[in-house]
């Protein structure tokens, strides 16, 4: 398991988002909308 969960800090970076594309996904998180009825999930988009 050591072998496997190692920490090989060369294989990973920081990645930096733009502050456009982190508006637009919280914008599309705020309006998706969930519903469950008997055990079936719904989604929609309020716009």
């Amino acid at each position: 398991m050591e072998d496997i969960y190692a920490n090989d800090e060369t294989k990973c970076r920081l990645v930096k988002a733009k502050p456009e594309t982190v508006r637009f996904l919280l914008d599309y998180s705020r309006s998706l909308h969930l519903t469950e009825i008997e055990g079936v999930i719904f989604e929609s988009n309020k716009n």
